[in-house]
């Protein structure tokens, strides 16, 4: 059994239940989303550094939020905090048309570089503050949010399609929970949340960066 094949594994082990984004998991090549020194350990479900203060998430993390976006093919999802990329790469195996977006430059490079890499070209990669959104790109069927926010932000709310979702972790910088906004005729309405534990959000509707002491957050 390949490290590939154990994390599917230890997903499904974990409670992931959606047998498409366990295919996802078992097609993309997590280890050309991590730095070269730290590909040994590119399968290890946990965060790993990737530069700049940023992680890439921890798989099981991913899956949830993946699980909870309920997405179907051809639907336009936002990445907010792309990072490495590696959310991305699953979320464009589920067949969503993603858009990212990236506070660091040097790491929005590195997210295209390495989903050319990985067979997804057509994923974009912006760089900008992620708490706004891409308005330009609205409306988003659903929305992922790959760091933690003191509330959900309203730009991301109101860059919802009908019926969209935003999953993002929102609380303190130490305690956390994955909540998952929908828009509805009446407004934005929180779902269900769970406990979770991400860096925080930096930006207009994030944490403020000259407090923390981290270099930034996604």
């Amino acid at each position: 059994m390949t490290a590939r094949e154990r994390l599917v594994r230890r997903l499904r082990g974990g409670g992931i239940s959606d047998e498409r984004i366990l295919a996802a998991f078992g097609r993309v090549p997590r280890e050309l989303f991590v730095p070269e020194e730290l590909r040994a350990r590119a399968y290890v479900d946990g965060a790993l550094p990737i530069g700049h203060g940023a992680t890439i998430s921890q798989p099981t993390m991913v899956a949830r939020i993946c699980e909870e976006l309920r997405l179907t093919p051809g639907e336009r999802v936002l990445d907010v905090g792309t990072g490495s990329g590696y959310q991305a790469a699953v979320l464009a195996e589920l067949g969503a048309e993603v858009v990212g977006i990236e506070r660091v430059a040097a790491l929005a490079e590195g997210a295209r570089s390495a989903l050319a890499a990985a067979g997804y070209p057509e994923v974009e990669v912006h760089v900008g503050d992620g708490t706004l959104g891409l308005p330009e790109r609205a409306p988003f069927d659903g929305i992922a949010v790959a760091a933690a926010a003191p509330r959900p932000p309203a730009a991301l709310v109101a860059q919802l399609a009908p019926a969209g979702r935003l999953v993002v972790p929102v609380g303190t910088r130490r305690d956390q929970r994955l909540e998952v906004v929908v828009r509805t005729e009446r407004g934005a309405k929180v779902v269900r949340s769970v406990p979770c534990r991400f860096v925080p959000l930096v930006g207009a509707e994030g944490f403020d960066e000259s407090r923390s002491g981290q270099n930034r957050a996604w």
